[in-house]
């Protein structure tokens, strides 16, 4: 498996072991097709899908023990990319976009990759493949007749690796770990004999990091499988988990026994390139003695690509070793450095994935569980069933409303396929097999935690009901406040080591956490109690596991902005919305001021009720409304008047247009009541604050409105200041950015540019350290104007914002 070659790494099944028997968490809006979602229920997906697969990243690339199959793994991430690109400014840092890999395991030293390991989107379809190849076209602004060629190679199902020579010897190799620091295992690949330990040839660069994939043979595996049987020893499900398990060796001298193999398809640090595609690079690695791909090949258009593709899966069976796709590439490296990264992944490259699987199996029950914002989430208990290789025992039902269009009951024989979720879902119901005492599932509303009522919400902007259930309990839902803890230490978050779900759980049941806070004065509140009390004299715990916890604690005393702002498990707020944040603001303090004046100008309901109604648009209800209130003396005083209506009111003063005069009347019954509701909705319009946090790229209303609503309770104000007193935020420094003369600054383009893409512009303005925000406001640095500029550049000359031409702005930059 390849840190080019996917958008991040497929989870395998885990070595002669079953899928995990407890409840698994589902995706509530997993059953809505991406094009029903709304904001709110667009980031409630998105934060799910990041949490859970973390956790499978961790699985897979530190244990060596996934929980489920490729094509479920991929699935997911597909359905995270539809909605993020529906979404974009959604998009989460716990994306799988935002993330590659799990952090290095501990046993092997530490190796921070002096360039990105990165991963890959995927395609699933042909029409995937031809958006991909129109969206590169699209963002280096080259017409159907440009050339634009694409290597094509095989997607190897193994570890990913990064190999560095210097001047032409061997000296490091390191997994990829989480993108940004893998582990050294330098002293197992140097046992590879498919890696040389000196490259050969006069055009060798004095330093290069090879990067590409370890894996086994199919007729390695098998014999390595009946080895360890006849050994007594454990077998593997996979050549990918023997792969990995033979190299993740502490012993060295096992990976010498273990037949591995390498195929080299991309570079990290490289102090010279031999050519200048990627074809040209990869044949270059063949003339050094490094092993590549001989399936690679060079294809002129997206049909070429799906030819190519269709080609190697009909040979899939006979290549002697397993690959779950292909990987595509912009050949030319000049458009690869152009088209850049669309976060941690490239727009140059990628993954079309082969087909999923599915089986039929028997629903035994149907459990409910509470997530931390109490969303009710039903999980079907399944009769184990083998679907890929893995042994499933639990899907997802996703919603109410899903287990009623689906009609399924306990007692089913259903149909479960590995794709759509991290876990399984349920895909249909074989209702010629069901039981004829079977009854339709009541889902419940009241928790079954605590017991408070469960409500499905109304959107109060679209009236829409929600689509979940929740339990009202909040803070007095012990599964609720347990989930918010398990969050604030998960690995994304604070990730302190030791303090799992199992210890939440006991710990929590005990009174001994309730809070963040709780988490950093454990350790002398354990002290304080009498010897056979404290948590090192319990059983299964022992003075050096608690040492070895407390010790983890001490070291988190210090936590990132970015992920102490997605630890507080704020709604909406996922992994790349915090890194949004924290770059937006870099400092916690500057951050609370920012969103305590979103509070103090947050939108009233009234103004949230006239810039929502149907047909009318924010321009127009912004206008309409202002108006009628700067006329609500004239407006009162006609309305008594014979015959006058809402329409003849507002068209005979020309306050608003015909059209929008008419949605008013069908929106209110009579005019005082419509005046009134202008008058506080002009009241209650946005403050300026409110929309420069609103208009931040990657925020938008939703996001605002949790964090407004966050700061909003007294409660969590008390947890936070209790957590701040423990906890130091570090500053937030972004990775990738550079020192230029916009670096920190607010830049909007409009208009049409003619030397590149709009895409492209932003992408380079954030490598050179500028925010680019959505809309002008006071806080804008600058406008870069195009051709048909709009509203945007009009309002930036109202606000006195300096205006740059395309030229200008191109000359601030360097030409960069």
């Amino acid at each position: 498996m390849s840190a080019e070659t996917s958008s991040s790494a497929p989870i395998s099944p885990a070595a002669s072991s079953p899928a995990p028997s407890s409840p698994a968490p589902s995706s509530p809006h997993a059953a809505l097709d991406v094009s029903a979602l709304d904001d709110v229920r667009a980031n409630e997906e998105l934060a799910w899908l990041a949490a859970s697969i973390a956790k499978h990243d961790a699985a897979y690339f530190n244990d060596d023990a996934p929980h489920i199959s490729d094509a479920a793994y991929d699935a997911l991430k597909r359905r995270n990319s539809a909605i993020e690109a529906r979404f974009p400014a959604l998009i989460r840092a716990d994306s799988p976009s935002k993330r590659v890999g799990a952090a290095p395991a501990e046993g092997f030293g530490k190796v921070t990759h002096p360039v990105p390991m990165l991963s890959l989107g995927n395609a699933f379809d042909d029409q995937d493949v031809h958006d991909f190849v129109t969206s590169v076209r699209r963002f280096l602004t080259l017409d159907a007749a440009a050339p634009l060629t694409f290597t094509a190679e095989p997607k190897i199902d193994g570890v990913s690796i990064a190999v560095r020579y210097e001047r032409g010897r061997f000296v490091q190799a390191a997994t990829r770990g989480d993108g940004q620091v893998g582990e050294n295992v330098t002293a197992n690949v140097a046992t590879i004999d498919a890696i040389p330990a000196k490259l050969k040839g006069k055009d060798v660069p004095d330093v290069i990091e090879v990067r590409g994939e370890i894996y086994m043979g199919d007729d390695d595996f098998a014999a390595l499988n009946a080895a360890q049987a006849d050994a007594g020893q454990k077998v593997f499900a996979n050549p990918r988990n023997a792969a990995a398990g033979s190299l993740r060796q502490l012993d060295a001298k096992i990976t010498a026994t273990r037949p591995l193999r390498f195929f080299a398809y991309t570079w990290g640090e490289v102090s010279t390139l031999p050519a200048d595609t990627q074809a040209g690079v990869v044949a270059a690695f063949a003339s050094w003695g490094l092993p590549t791909n001989p399936d690679m090949a060079v294809c002129e258009d997206a049909d070429a690509l799906i030819a190519y593709y269709r080609a190697i899966e009909a040979r899939r069976s006979a290549l002697g070793y397993d690959i779950d796709g292909i990987v595509y590439k912009v050949d030319a490296l000049a458009y690869q450095d152009r088209l850049g990264l669309r976060s941690r992944a490239p727009r140059w490259a990628i993954a079309h994935k082969f087909a999923a699987e599915q089986a039929i199996t028997t629903l035994n029950a149907i459990e409910i569980q509470v997530g931390r914002t109490g969303a009710l989430t039903p999980v079907a208990k399944l009769a184990p069933v083998t679907v890929g290789g893995v042994v499933v025992s639990n899907a997802t039902l996703h919603n109410e409303d899903e287990i009623a269009r689906k009609d399924i009951r306990v007692g089913d024989t259903v149909v479960v396929q590995r794709a759509g979720d991290v876990i399984p879902q349920v895909v249909q119901v074989v209702t010629e097999k069901r039981p004829g005492e079977s009854a339709a599932f009541v889902f419940p509303t009241r928790c079954p935690v605590c017991g408070s009522e469960a409500v499905r919400p109304v959107d109060v902007k679209t009236g829409d009901q929600d689509v979940v259930r929740r339990c009202t309990g909040g803070l007095i839902c012990p599964a609720q406040a347990k989930e918010r803890l398990k969050h604030f230490v998960s690995r994304n978050a604070v990730e302190i080591d030791g303090l799992g779900d199992k210890q939440i759980d006991l710990f929590y049941d005990e009174g001994l956490l309730r809070q963040p806070a709780d988490i950093y004065t454990l350790a002398e509140r354990d002290a304080a109690r009498p010897s056979d009390e404290r948590l090192a004299a319990r059983k299964g715990y022992g003075n050096r596991s608690i040492e070895k916890l407390f010790t983890s604690i001490e070291e988190r005393r210090k936590i990132p902005l970015d992920r102490f702002i997605f630890g507080l498990g704020i709604r909406h707020v996922g992994e790349q919305t915090a890194r949004d944040l924290a770059a937006a603001y870099t400092s916690f303090a500057r951050f609370r001021e920012a969103v305590e004046g979103a509070v103090a100008g947050m939108p009233s309901a009234a103004y949230e009720r006239f810039v929502h109604l149907p047909g009318l648009g924010l321009k127009t209800a912004e206008s309409a409304f202002k108006a009628i209130a700067a006329s609500a003396e004239d407006l009162q005083r006609l309305a008594g008047s014979e015959g006058a209506t809402i329409e003849t009111l507002l068209t005979g003063l020309k306050l608003v247009p015909p059209k929008a005069a008419g949605t008013l009347a069908r929106a209110f019954d009579e005019a005082p009541v419509l005046i009134e509701a202008a008058c506080e909705a002009a009241r209650g319009a946005p403050g300026a604050d409110y929309i420069e946090l609103t208009n931040l790229d990657g925020i938008g209303a939703t996001v605002s409105d949790a964090l407004v609503a966050f700061f909003r309770e007294a409660h969590n104000v008390e947890a936070l200041d209790a957590l701040l007193e423990q906890v130091e935020v570090t500053p937030f420094a972004a990775r990738t950015a550079v020192a230029s003369n916009v670096s920190g600054k607010t830049v909007v383009f409009t208009g049409t540019l003619q030397t590149m893409g709009r895409s492209e512009a932003k992408a380079r303005a954030e490598r050179l350290g500028a925010k680019v925000a959505s809309s002008v406001s006071k806080k804008t640095d600058y406008v870069v104007a195009g051709a048909d500029a709009g509203s945007k550049l009009t309002k930036a000359e109202q606000l006195g914002v300096e205006v740059l031409s395309e030229d200008a702005w191109t000359a601030l930059t360097g030409g960069a």
